[in-house]
């Protein structure tokens, strides 16, 4: 598990101008959505969170963001080309309620996708919020539509469905329907509001979180949270609403890798 397995690229999704999936030959038996892979490039290693999973198949798909130099060297390969997977790793979404609000905001949607893609498997009723700044950035809504998945589209600048940010729309939304749970993934600032609207309307809720991680397996320390310690690479990336609240830089800060604090 903690050796990179070697995998061709077998598909390759683009859906965006800068978000591409891509579809790996790969044993997903025992792949809980919200976990993630490490992904080696055979120079460096970034955790990457998993959007497609397909037991059946023996498939997962990987959507990655082009923000920096190892993200552009990916997008750069093409189907037949080879990368390393190590994982999966981390604590995943857990399936409770029969009626969830699912919310993504930008490549935050890739945990969110395999996630309603399980509920549904379930027959849970799911409504999807996809959220980005702008409408050419919002993801998956195609397969949402194809699926018949009611799902919602919210850009900050209007260019599709609800004109504002997503804890906005959250908050209309759960005034004319009642939902057992949560789950969201996205911007930390997006989700610390959505944790004040599920507080004050008693939701259960769970937020897959973000950290800098180096070693994936718990090991390093990087990406443990104040006050509890916990590791997100292993205690998280999904917490739950309860544990969310006792992280005392939950939406407020985080740390980069020599550990200085920077205002979320």
């Amino acid at each position: 598990m903690h050796v990179p397995k070697i995998v061709d690229i077998i598909k390759i999704i683009e859906e965006s101008e800068t978000v591409k999936t891509f579809i790996f030959d790969f044993c997903a038996d025992n792949i809980t959505p919200g976990q993630f892979m490490m992904v080696w490039n055979f120079k460096d290693e970034k955790p990457m969170s998993i959007s497609l999973i397909d037991a059946k198949k023996k498939e997962i798909g990987i959507s990655i963001k082009k923000v920096g130099p190892f993200t552009e060297d990916v997008h750069s390969l093409k189907v037949g080309d080879k990368v390393g997977l190590r994982g999966p790793y981390g604590h995943g979404f857990e399936l409770k309620g029969s009626k969830i609000l699912a919310v993504g905001g930008g490549i935050g949607m890739a945990p969110v996708a395999a996630f309603v893609d399980d509920a549904r498997s379930k027959g849970v009723d799911i409504d999807v919020v996809t959220a980005a700044t702008t409408k050419d950035e919002l993801l998956f809504m195609d397969k949402f539509k194809s699926k018949d998945i009611p799902h919602y589209a919210c850009t900050d600048d209007g260019s599709l469905g609800f004109c504002g940010f997503a804890t906005e729309y959250v908050a209309e939304i759960i005034k004319e329907k009642a939902y057992d749970m949560i789950v969201t993934c996205g911007p930390e600032i997006m989700m610390r509001g959505i944790f004040e609207i599920a507080k004050k309307h008693d939701i259960s809720a769970q937020f897959s979180l973000e950290r800098y991680m180096k070693c994936g397996i718990g090991l390093c320390g990087q990406c443990c949270v104040d006050d509890m310690g916990w590791r997100v690479c292993v205690e998280g990336p999904v917490f739950s609403i309860e544990e969310v609240e006792l992280i005392s830089e939950f939406g407020v800060y985080r740390r980069d890798a020599s550990g200085i604090k920077h205002r979320i």
